[in-house]
């Protein structure tokens, strides 16, 4: 922490107080996969609303946060356009919300944020590794539908992802997958329910149950 406070985020810009920068970070990892409002994220730091966009934009140029963007598609539906935050590494935000116990972490109230924290992490490092630029998105309407992660491949299928921190998987698990597949049609390619469990089965309508290990 100190390594990257110090030396890495004073590279790319002078941080005048490291410590409220810490404190954006801290307030960042306990809004791990929720929509992000740095209007209202600022004003509860007392820092102003372009400060935290700019240390927003040196956390994710430097891969220490994911920045996951709504998709827009002409479906006739008003999309939220708010971006939803990720940190990239489950260790560091399990230090950052202070879990330092395995069990506490998974069944917590965190526990779920870190699950797609975690999902999301490796489908990015993943197409990253590919030498994929990862074109990476969440879908929600205005009336409550919504696919956790929405992957654009190079000929612009759509793969969507909902991640259960669940062991069991079910059926209704991939409602918004339907739902995005009712909106946008033969785009959406077969998605996937990631969840904690070891069963891979499937869920109906093209959608498969995936174990995390097997992501």
């Amino acid at each position: 922490m100190q390594t990257y406070l110090e030396r890495d985020v004073r590279t790319l810009r002078q941080v005048g107080d490291l410590t409220q920068f810490q404190l954006f970070l801290r307030a960042l990892a306990a809004r791990s996969g929720q929509l992000l409002n740095l209007s209202d994220l600022g004003r509860d730091l007392g820092v102003a609303t372009n400060t935290a966009k700019a240390w927003l934009a040196v956390l994710e140029a430097t891969h220490q946060v994911i920045v996951l963007r709504p998709y827009f598609a002409n479906i006739g539906k008003r999309l939220v356009k708010t971006p939803k935050v990720y940190l990239a590494d489950t260790g560091t935000l399990c230090h950052l919300v202070g879990l330092r116990d395995p069990g506490h972490a998974a069944a917590g109230p965190m526990s779920g944020a870190l699950f797609e924290t975690a999902v999301l992490g490796e489908i990015v490092r993943t197409l990253a590794h590919r030498g994929e630029e990862p074109r990476v998105y969440f879908w929600r309407t205005s009336a409550g539908d919504e696919v956790d992660i929405l992957v654009e491949t190079a000929d612009s299928t759509l793969v969507p992802v909902e991640v259960k921190v669940s062991s069991t998987p079910r059926p209704e698990m991939a409602r918004g997958i339907r739902a995005l597949r009712d909106a946008l049609g033969e785009r959406v390619a077969g998605g996937y329910v990631v969840h904690a469990g070891d069963a891979r089965l499937p869920l109906g309508s093209g959608t498969m149950a995936l174990p995390f290990g097997e992501l």
